[in-house]
């Protein structure tokens, strides 16, 4: 039986190595690889040229792992298949990864259990941060981070856990700003089609929502699906423009279900959209944007969450744990002026 032959397994070069073949100390070696160090110009040539002949690199981690600024920043995210998130971490590594810091991302389920498995990670990678984009990790597992001089950052999570940053969405104003562009056109009959899955951003979003309807005096009822995926937004819309009245206005609590509540309106019952209802959405993915939805909706301060957070995990922040940030309009038109 013939035996077939992987590729040879390679090795990091060592400083050790590089150090005998220039035929200089390890001391010399790790000072030309040292910014402002004092080095001669001909050790320097003899240290580089053996350090390219093995392949030798620096372990920063290694090196500086005893830095704050240079230990890790976890991100734990879930859903990284949806948009929303998509933007967030984009949005999250390139501003930490312009402030100097190596992130590492941990993928999460929405459970506390996950986020608690995730947490214990960060704590065993000596993580000088961890950022909670998703899931509700246990407060013991949260104030053990914080104890072992971890900073700790909840993204649109519950602020019910002390000691640690929240960076939330300004939610009531956002859902006053959505049924007050309602009433605007004149719709007074609103529907929030919305999510069982109760993620407190979902939640807020709901709650504001209903109480901005309720304290302006226009007529609200909800609907709710099992998720927030395209999908969700079909369903919604089926069940929904069935019924013998409809209302003028329909409220997506992500524009994933938007997307999915026009194509179905559109395509299976003929609706147009403004002419015969309105729809807004919430996130500003790049899809909302798309010639074929042209959503109004509001976008979420990705860019602006990523600075705070690294403000946060530079001390530049004041003493308050909680930053809230606004959403920003993005009226298109698929809200129209109701009777």
């Amino acid at each position: 039986m013939i035996k077939l032959k992987g590729p040879a397994k390679s090795r990091a070069a060592s400083a050790t190595e590089v150090a005998r073949l220039a035929g200089v100390s390890r001391s010399a070696v790790s000072r030309t690889f040292t910014d402002g160090a004092s080095v001669s110009a001909k050790t320097r040539e003899k240290v580089l040229a053996a350090a390219a002949e093995l392949n030798y690199h620096v372990n920063h981690l290694a090196r500086s792992i005893s830095k704050e600024k240079s230990r890790p920043v976890c991100l734990l995210a879930a859903n990284l298949d949806k948009p929303y998130h998509n933007l967030l971490l984009d949005a999250l590594t390139r501003q930490l990864q312009a402030d100097g810091r190596m992130v590492m991302i941990i993928n999460v389920t929405s459970d506390p259990q996950s986020a608690d498995e995730a947490l214990k990670k960060a704590l065993s990678y000596r993580a000088s941060a961890s950022i909670v984009m998703s899931g509700t990790p246990p407060e013991a597992m949260v104030q053990a981070c914080v104890e072992s001089g971890q900073k700790v950052i909840l993204i649109n999570r519950n602020n019910d856990i002390e000691n640690v940053h929240h960076v939330q969405i300004d939610y009531h104003q956002a859902m006053h700003d959505a049924v007050d562009r309602f009433l605007e056109a004149g719709c007074t009959k609103l529907c929030l089609v919305s999510s069982t899955k109760g993620t407190p951003s979902l939640l807020a979003r709901e709650r504001f929502f209903i109480e901005a309807a309720k304290e302006k005096r226009a007529d609200v009822s909800v609907w709710r699906s099992h998720d927030t995926n395209y999908e969700d937004g079909q369903r919604a819309a089926r069940e929904l423009l069935s019924k013998p009245e409809r209302h003028q206005a329909y409220f997506c609590i992500t524009d994933l279900v938007a997307c999915g509540f026009l194509d179905t309106a559109r395509h299976e019952f003929g609706v147009s959209i403004p002419d015969d209802i309105s729809v807004l959405g919430f996130d500003d993915i790049p899809q909302s944007g798309w010639q074929g939805y042209n959503l109004s909706t509001f976008a979420q301060p990705y860019d602006g969450i990523a600075q705070r957070v690294t403000a946060i995990l530079n001390d530049q922040v004041d003493q308050d744990l909680t930053s809230r940030l606004a959403v920003i309009p993005k009226m298109r038109s698929t809200i129209r002026q109701c009777m």
